[in-house]
């Protein structure tokens, strides 16, 4: 285990997304637009026509992800996740009618009407993530 101490909220962006916009690839640009480099995504909620997800399909090292996609209308019920150099890593939940779905938030979900999400900006804490040569895992690292 690793602890990273020493990172203060700053400041709270909030976003609203519109109809055809990529959820993760607008949060990357916002992340470099606002010098965004270490957050934590607080708050996401919306709608989608469509949705992409990727899910751990084992238990073993090394992990290996199953992509899956959605067609909509699709509830975006939540996001949250770190940004760390940058770099969003986001799980989702979302709904189809009477059925709910959950996994690691990938491009392709699209805004149907409107999206709107909460990031903290922390500062005095800088993280990146390294491939944890053993797992094959990316981690969260200090950044040097």
């Amino acid at each position: 285990m690793d602890v990273f101490p020493g990172g203060g909220v700053t400041e709270v962006i909030v976003v609203r997304l519109d109809q055809g916009e990529d959820v993760l690839a607008s949060i990357e640009e916002i992340a470099h637009e606002c010098d965004l480099h270490t957050g934590v995504v607080l708050s996401g909620i919306g709608t989608l026509d469509q949705a992409t997800l990727h899910h751990i399909t084992h238990t073993g090292y090394p992990p290996k992800d199953q992509i899956v996609q959605y067609e909509g209308p699709i509830e975006l019920l939540s996001i949250d996740g770190i940004i760390a150099h940058y770099g969003p890593h986001l799980h989702t939940c979302i709904s189809i009618a009477d059925k709910t779905y959950a996994g690691h938030l990938e491009p392709g979900c699209r805004v149907l009407y409107l999206a709107e999400i909460a990031i903290a900006k922390l500062d005095g804490l800088r993280l990146t993530r390294r491939r944890n040569p053993e797992t094959n895992v990316s981690q969260l690292a200090r950044a040097d």
